[in-house]
Order: C-alpha cells, then sequence, then structure tokens
C-alpha cells in the first residue's frame, strides 16, 4: 500500500508539459528543407501544434516538390514572386558551376548573403504575414541558423528561439564555443584534430580572420535589422544574434565529429534523417541484380548541383565508370545531360534517388556524395564507405572529417581524371579497411542511449518548460573578448611587472648618466 501511493505521489509530482506553439522557420531549400520538416513532423507526432514558415523559390531540387506530410504539421509559405525567383535561381545554377570548375570564393558566398539579405527585407516588410504570425503568440520558434535573417525574424516577432544548424559545431557561424585552435581545427581550414606546428599556425590565422569575414556576412543584414525592428531593440552583430538562443541545436555528433569541448546549451542531433531502409521498387532491385557479387555505387552531388552540365568533368567521370564493373546509380537531371555524350550499360541516371534505402541495400559498395553532412550520416548509419567531391562551404571540412575517421577518400572535383577515378573506387571497394571503419563508425552512431530526433524533442521541451534557456548559458557569452581570454588581466599583471622593472632601469640609467657627468667635470 505504501509503494502504491508512493508511485501514484511521484506520477502527481512529475511536471506535465502541455502542447506548446511551436513556428520552424526554413527560409533556404534543400536539405535545410528535408531536415526542418522531418524536426516540425516528430515535433507534432510528439502532441505539439507545430506551423512551419517556408519560402518558396530557392533552387528547384530535381524531382521533388516542396509539399509538407499529410496529416501532420501546418505550413505558411511565402514568395518573392515568379520573376526573381527565375532570375535567382538562374544566378544560382552559374554559381554551381563555377563550384565544379573549383571556383569557390568567399565574394560568391557574399553575393549570396546579399540574395539572403534582400529576400529578408522583402519578408520583413510583408506585413500581413508577419501580423499573422505575431497573432499566433508562439511559445518558441525553431530556426535554421544557417540565415541570419531567421534571428531577425524571431528578434521581429518577439519569440524565444532554438538554433538549428544544419551542419557541424566548427560552421562558419560562431557561437562563443570553447575552441582551442591547438586541436580544433577553424571553419573552411580543411584540418584534422591531428595538427604539426604548421597546421597550427594556418589555424591561428584563420581563427584571426573568422571574426572579420563574420562581420562582412552581418554588413549585408544590418540596415535590413534596423529598417525592421523596433529602435530601442537594435542589434549589434551576428554575436548578439547567436547569444540570444535558448538552445543550440547542430547536425552532427561525435561518430564524425572531432572531439571537443561543447556548452550546456549545445546538444548535437547529427543523423536524423536516418531510418531503416525500406525495399527497394521492383525496376530498381531488377537493374541491381544484374550486377551479381560486384554490387553497385550511389552517386549524389547533393540537391541542386544535379542540375548542372560541366561537359568536361561528365566525361571524365563517364569513362571512369565505364571501366569498373560495379553498377553506377547517379541522381542527375536528365534534361542537362549532354546529348553528344554517351552512357555506358553499367551506368543509370535517375531524377530521384531514394538515397536511404539505397545506402541500406546489402549490394551498396560505395557512396560517391559532394560532403554534405546528411548524406554523409546516412552513410555511417548504414556502414557504406564515400569517396568525398567536395564543391563548396562546408563540404571540404565535411570530406576531411570522414577521411580522417577512415570512412573514405576524397578527390577534388578540378582534379578528376578517369584514372584517377576508377583506381580510387577500386580501393575504397577493395580495401577492408574502409568498411572496418565505417562499420565502427555505424556502431558509435546507433548506439547513442537517445535517438537524435527524440533528444532534440526532449530538449526543446526542456526549454519551454524551463521558461527559457538563461541557466544553460555561461557568463562567458555576455563578456567583451578581452575578459574571456583574460586580455586585461594580461595586461595590468605586465604593467604591475614590467612598471617596477622600467622604474628601475630609468633610475639606474639617471644615476650613471649623472656619475659620468661628474667625471667629465
Amino acid at each position: 500500500m505504501g509503494i502504491a501511493f508512493f508511485c501514484i505521489f511521484s506520477l502527481m509530482a512529475l511536471p506535465v508539459l502541455q502542447s506548446a506553439k511551436i513556428l520552424t522557420v526554413c527560409l533556404i531549400g534543400g536539405s535545410h528543407y528535408l531536415l526542418l520538416d522531418e524536426i516540425s513532423h516528430n515535433l507534432h507526432q510528439h502532441g505539439h501544434e507545430v506551423r512551419m514558415l517556408l519560402q518558396l523559390g530557392n533552387p528547384i531540387i530535381t524531382g521533388f516538390s516542396y509539399g509538407g506530410r499529410a496529416d501532420s504539421y501546418k505550413m505558411s509559405t511565402w514568395s518573392l514572386g515568379e520573376k526573381y525567383i527565375q532570375e535567382y535561381n538562374g544566378w544560382f545554377l552559374e554559381q554551381q558551376t563555377q563550384f565544379l570548375l573549383g571556383r569557390d570564393t568567399f565574394n560568391a558566398f557574399l553575393n549570396f548573403t546579399w540574395h539572403l539579405s534582400y529576400q529578408c527585407d522583402k519578408l520583413l516588410g510583408d506585413k500581413e504575414m508577419i501580423t499573422f504570425l505575431q497573432r499566433e503568440h508562439y511559445d518558441i520558434t525553431i530556426l535554421d541558423a544557417f540565415n541570419p535573417c531567421s534571428f531577425i525574424l524571431a528578434h521581429k516577432l518577439g519569440v524565444h528561439y532554438v538554433a538549428f544548424y544544419p551542419g557541424s559545431l566548427n560552421g562558419p557561424m560562431s557561437i562563443a564555443l570553447p575552441s582551442p585552435v591547438s586541436y580544433i581545427p577553424v571553419f573552411s581550414s580543411q584540418l584534422s584534430d591531428q595538427m604539426n606546428i604548421w597546421g597550427r599556425a594556418k589555424n591561428l590565422l584563420y581563427s584571426c580572420l573568422a571574426p572579420v569575414g563574420q562581420g562582412r556576412v552581418w554588413t549585408t543584414f544590418r540596415q535590413v535589422a534596423e529598417r525592421h525592428l523596433e529602435s530601442g531593440s537594435p542589434l549589434g552583430g551576428l554575436d548578439e544574434l547567436h547569444q540570444g538562443a535558448e538552445l543550440w541545436a547542430f547536425n552532427t555528433d561525435f561518430s564524425l565529429e572531432f572531439p571537443q569541448p561543447i556548452m550546456p546549451y549545445t546538444v548535437l542531433v547529427g543523423g536524423m534523417l536516418n531510418k531503416p531502409a525500406k525495399p527497394l521498387e521492383q525496376d530498381l532491385e531488377l537493374w541491381i541484380s544484374n550486377f551479381g557479387e560486384a554490387g553497385f555505387i550511389v552517386v549524389t552531388l547533393g540537391s541542386m548541383v544535379s542540375s548542372v552540365s560541366v561537359e568536361p568533368l561528365l566525361v571524365e567521370m563517364v569513362a571512369g565508370f565505364s571501366r569498373i564493373p560495379q553498377g553506377v546509380l547517379w541522381r542527375y537531371d536528365h534534361k542537362r545531360w549532354p546529348s553528344n555524350l554517351d552512357r555506358p550499360p553499367n551506368l543509370r541516371l535517375v531524377d530521384w534517388l531514394p538515397l536511404n534505402d539505397l545506402l541500406g541495400h546489402k549490394k551498396a559498395c560505395l557512396f560517391i556524395t559532394h560532403g554534405g553532412q546528411n548524406s554523409l550520416f546516412q552513410a555511417v548509419y548504414h556502414a557504406v564507405p564515400v569517396l568525398g567531391i567536395p564543391l563548396f562551404g562546408d563540404q571540404f571540412d565535411n570530406v576531411v572529417r570522414a577521411e580522417t575517421k577512415g570512412l573514405g577518400l576524397t578527390i577534388n572535383p578540378t582534379q578528376i581524371t578517369r584514372e584517377l577515378l576508377s583506381s580510387t573506387i577500386q580501393t575504397l571497394i577493395q580495401d577492408i579497411r574502409f568498411r572496418s571503419s565505417a562499420l565502427t563508425l555505424s556502431r558509435i552512431h546507433k548506439s547513442h542511449p537517445v535517438p537524435p530526433a527524440l533528444r532534440l524533442i526532449q530538449w526543446v521541451e526542456h526549454i519551454v518548460q524551463s521558461g527559457g534557456g538563461s541557466h544553460l548559458r555561461p557568463a562567458s557569452l555576455n563578456q567583451p573578448w578581452y575578459q574571456r581570454y583574460l586580455l586585461d588581466l594580461v595586461l595590468l599583471l605586465s604593467l604591475g611587472i614590467l612598471g617596477p622593472v622600467v622604474l628601475c632601469w630609468t633610475f639606474c640609467r639617471n644615476e650613471n648618466s649623472r656619475d659620468t657627468h661628474k667625471k667629465i667635470q
């Protein structure tokens, strides 16, 4: 009787979280949408009232449509109109072509952020949409932290926000995580956590340049923020936006991430798109069976690059694929395939492919990828070695981590030849070490006690239930940079030590001068 009473009392004492009103914000398409869609659906499945704000007209994903899910979360869409969408998509596809040619520059990224800021200005100026969202009185919003506009929108709505970053911990946006440059690679350094003295020097240089780059990104958004936010709520920059988040969730975990210190307000939720493989359609299964024990290779270079045609690169890749016995399933837009380029019998092009189910197939022996975070985690989940062909952004750093962990090898797109491609593929398939490393990483990833989707839900519910995440944020976030690195203390100690030395040296010099003067007299 006493035990039963204690159990009932304990259950009554547990806090009950009612359904929360949650807004998810997706202003960039592609893989960003896939992640926010999964987050929104999972929150809805756990009893919360969820609405996604989705900006339409982002670069088109061939064979895919943004439709949401039946019997799931609600969706509000916003668009800049067909004319701007066509111009923007044309510009973006041209940028992808430049990336394939090895012309990934910071100025190109700044041009991209200019487009984002222009879109942001129009969205925040849409009084009907903003008024509608303000009237909903959301408990919290989950935003795509890659786009600074999401933060400005959250400030405009006056809603607490959780920042979801679709990449690794050391992305281009700093949130004051403890990152010792001696073993934590800075974004775009393409270093591992094992650095020699020159690597550490390079990492230090990149760490000094990072705030400069961040400042230039914020420049494209500053006027937008000042124009649309109340004068009583000025924003000092990206740091202030980032530090205002109640929680940061990153699309990564330590199966791929280099070990490093993290803060209480940081949660790792990499692999939310990973699921057990489903049976393939009969047509695909029959095609795979034609290659017997040799198996097949999956090729996809991202959600948008599959629409870009760079003929010299395609010629070399096709010639390389024709030299191997495996089947090659390549996600590529048929309409953009050069008409004069024949395809070998082992190559099949598809507009869209069920990546998760293909990688989970027992005959999948290699995954050729651009190095997107979602793609790499699906390879880890299904224990498939990878050949990374990075194109832009964080992909270069991502494939460095994959290669360091033994998951695969990397080829720069500008260095691809038929001989190098075919020999690298055979090395990855025949060398048992790559498959062994993939299996090890898969065990690490799968054995986490809480699945990534549930992990994020539990943390969001904790933030809502506790009234915010102030208890998770250290005082260092509010300290000036010179205090955080103890530079004021170093200056004080230096003055305390050097001051008396300088005084003594000055006194002794004056005494010597007097003695010399007396001897001369």
